[in-house]
């Protein structure tokens, strides 16, 4: 017997309903499991301050000076070239390309400021680049230069992180409508649980002095958490880092990343990176991007910063 038209367009209704239902339950999933990374790398990082503060008193003077005497030119966040695209929607020119950052620190004096602090200036840059299009324009710059004081942490005679304090300055080095520019006060603290476990946390203090990103943090939040993960031989690993947006939702910014050594003694690795969510680049702050990318990655050699 056939159906009626109207029999037909209320099961069309209600399937479209059901599936509404199932993907709603399956982001909220994601969100909570989002909430679930940041619960436990801040419970990560107070454990972890319990136990320094407790072990405060025994410091020695020549974990400190071992410290000191490392090099005073480092990396500071991942340095990395990478090509990817969106693989969730038909490839094209305008969603395939090649991201990379340059990324650098110069430690001023030793661990001998106030609170056994050293004070340090960074500078990051990075560049999306359009290479798939004519002429292979640069898409977008993010120059971020800044200035901070950190405490190396130790504990049970070992170096196990810091805690650092920093203004940051960020902008697109671009002019009128294009213009992009913040600056940022910010707290954060890694910790190495173990020699195969880092959990991070930090949170900022903005100022948003561009005209025409006035409602960045809606899409860069204003703090973020993760872990980083190795194997014990430092061969593979892999990081997982959430930035809340600022919104009343659960809503994060993601990006994940596995990387693999195949050198014993270098610092080198290949990788894939992902990043799903707002504020990739400046740019396109206000702008959802859903990327997967491999490529090379230079790593500083206790831990990277985010």
């Amino acid at each position: 017997m056939l159906r009626k038209p109207s029999e037909c367009g209320f099961i069309r209704i209600f399937a479209r309903i059901e599936m509404m239902r199932r993907e709603s339950d399956i982001s909220s999933r994601l969100r909570l499991a989002a909430f679930a990374v940041l619960l436990i790398a801040a419970s990560g990082c107070f454990a972890a301050f319990a136990q320094i503060m407790g072990n405060d008193k025994s410091l020695t003077d020549s974990l400190r000076m071992e410290f000191d005497n490392t090099p005073y030119f480092t990396l500071f966040h991942d340095n990395y070239f990478a090509v990817g695209t969106d693989p969730f929607h038909k490839i094209t020119k305008n969603n395939s390309d090649v991201k990379f950052q340059v990324s650098i620190a110069q430690r001023l004096t030793k661990s001998t400021l106030p609170g056994h602090t050293f004070l340090f200036l960074a500078f990051t840059q990075q560049v999306m680049w359009d290479v798939f299009k004519n002429s292979m324009p640069m898409h977008d710059f993010t120059f971020n230069p800044g200035i901070g004081v950190s405490k190396p942490l130790f504990s049970k005679d070992r170096y196990i992180g810091k805690a650092t304090l920093m203004l940051e300055h960020m902008s697109n080095g671009r002019d009128s409508t294009a213009s992009r520019s913040w600056n940022r006060i910010t707290l954060g603290t890694i910790i190495m649980i173990d020699d195969m476990l880092a959990v991070d946390g930090k949170f900022w203090i903005p100022i948003v002095d561009g005209e025409n990103n006035r409602d960045i943090l809606k899409y860069t939040g204003l703090f973020s958490g993760g872990f980083q993960v190795t194997s014990r031989d430092k061969k593979w690993g892999g990081a997982l880092h959430l930035t809340k947006r600022k919104t009343w939702h659960m809503s994060f910014n993601i990006s994940a990343q596995l990387f693999w050594r195949p050198w014993k003694q270098a610092n080198q690795y290949f990788f894939i990176d992902w990043y799903n969510g707002y504020g990739e680049n400046l740019l396109d702050y206000n702008q959802w991007h859903n990327r997967i990318r491999v490529g090379l990655l230079i790593r500083p050699k206790f831990f990277s910063e985010f």
